[in-house]
């Protein structure tokens, strides 16, 4: 883009440096919620509320199948492998 481009764009400039923050921010979430140590502390968390009582074997099954998901995804990420993050 030549400096007439620069110019005409220069009022949408809040803009795009708006939507540029907002794409950092989604990717350290993202980056955040697909961290493996992560979804492993909150796998032993998950463990010690089924030991303690505080959930049942249902919901332990169904919150431990939405974990490994994620874990397998991180893992898929780090090694630069597999589906990338999409869903299956």
């Amino acid at each position: 883009m030549g400096l007439i481009g620069e110019v005409l764009l220069l009022p949408f400039a809040p803009v795009r440096g708006s939507l540029w923050a907002i794409k950092e921010v989604l990717a350290e979430a993202e980056r955040q919620y697909y961290d493996p140590a992560v979804v492993r502390a909150e796998l032993a968390l998950l463990e010690q509320r089924l030991e303690s009582g505080e959930i049942d074997d249902a919901e332990f099954d169904r919150r431990e199948d939405e974990l490994l998901d994620r874990l397998e995804i991180a893992v898929s990420r780090s090694t630069g492998t597999g589906n990338n993050g999409t869903t299956r």
